[in-house]
């Protein structure tokens, strides 16, 4: 096994993570006061590096077998189900599963489940895709999770489903015509809830929500600070340790939603330049391994594990910077929390074990084969 995952790693990948998950620990050292934050995200980086290596070496064949999906399905909607019952409280919302000293988000796995279900569905269904009848099938798999982590409420994982499912759809070459009459009924829907069934109180939730700048005293506190940490990191940044909006705790939860807000202040545009150069650098990795997979199942999982990280970055970036909503969503790699993490790592580590059955043929033909050219 050892040898095995050493040969299926990509260690060109590894080289953009690994910038990103040192960025991640010297901003929670440098604003905590303590190295607790740090030697707890160091231990978390270890146990799912540990993980990725497993699963790199291991046999990806497995997470082709129906049997298997259909355990994983049932046991990620297990979770969702159960976090209603002895789920803890957590910032006004029902999302974590305390297990002895390791608090587990269960929409999370259930991104990359998902991932999986779609991965297999479509797969073996590209010939009849265009089909309205496989738009519902799917959404059936999507939707069950969906509702289950909306009703937390959690918008930011629901968010992330979404885009998961939507994402390979297109991809797979659904009819665009079939998804513009599933969207059109989706707008008609919420308009009738919006004029006919939402209280005062809801409105107010779902405005604050598309507009979190709208009142900076109340809701629209958090993206207010974190704009101004951004800004005030200028180019350079203030230096490291020298974010006044997080050390004087201004910048609330700089070490999760934030953290790329507290990064900013610190290294400034140039520094924040390099981490976008990273997070691309580990997409593009992605995306090129599953150029090369051995099936249209590895094609749509590597796309689908893209659309996870992609949604990821850009939710969170773009709440960071005043323009997207204050979801609550991590900065991959970056963000505190092993829960998040080791998905992350579980995602790539399956992604590795799969470039063992990778097909040697020229890039141009797997990419010309993926578009259906």
């Amino acid at each position: 096994m050892f040898s095995r995952a050493v040969k299926n790693i990509d260690w060109v990948m590894v080289g953009f993570i690994l910038p990103l998950l040192l960025a991640g620990l010297v901003t929670m050292s440098s604003f905590s006061g303590t190295t607790s934050y740090f030697l707890k995200q160091g231990v978390w980086i270890l146990v799912a590096f540990a993980i990725f290596f497993v699963l790199a070496g291991i046999d990806a064949q497995i997470f082709k077998k129906t049997k298997t999906l259909v355990w994983l399905f049932m046991f990620g909607v297990g979770l969702l189900a159960i976090v209603f019952v002895i789920g803890h409280v957590s910032k006004g919302a029902e999302r974590w599963l305390s297990l002895g000293g390791f608090s587990l988000q269960p929409a999370d796995p259930m991104k990359l489940i998902l991932i999986l279900v779609l991965s297999k569905y479509l797969s073996r269904r590209h010939i009849e895709i265009a089909n309205v009848k496989h738009i519902f099938i799917s959404a059936a798999y999507f939707m069950l999770p969906f509702i289950l982590v909306f009703l937390q409420p959690d918008l930011g994982s629901a968010i992330i489903l979404f885009f998961i499912w939507l994402g390979m759809m297109l991809a797979s070459g659904i009819s665009k015509r079939h998804l513009g009459i599933l969207f059109g009924v989706v707008v008609i829907t919420f308009g009738a809830l919006w004029f006919g069934v939402f209280k005062t109180y809801q409105k107010a939730r779902i405005e604050n929500f598309i507009n979190p700048t709208a009142n900076i005293q109340t809701t629209g506190y958090h993206a207010y600070q974190s704009m101004i940490a951004v800004g005030s990191g200028q180019v350079l940044g203030k230096g490291v340790g020298y974010g006044t909006q997080s050390r004087l705790n201004f910048l609330p939860e700089y070490k999760t939603d934030f953290i790329f807000a507290a990064f900013a202040e610190e290294w400034g545009l140039i520094g924040c330049i390099i981490l976008i150069i990273c997070f691309g650098g580990v997409i593009w990795r992605i995306l090129k391994n599953g150029m090369y997979g051995s099936s249209n199942f590895e094609i749509l999982y590597a796309l689908g594990v893209a659309i996870f990280f992609m949604s990821h970055i850009v939710i969170n970036i773009g709440m960071n910077i005043g323009i997207m909503p204050v979801t609550g969503i991590a900065l991959p790699f970056m963000s505190y929390g092993g829960s998040h993490l080791i998905t992350e790592f579980v995602a790539l580590g399956i992604l590795m074990s799969m470039r063992g059955y990778a097909r040697s043929i020229h890039r141009d033909e797997t990419k010309h084969e993926f578009l259906g050219m």
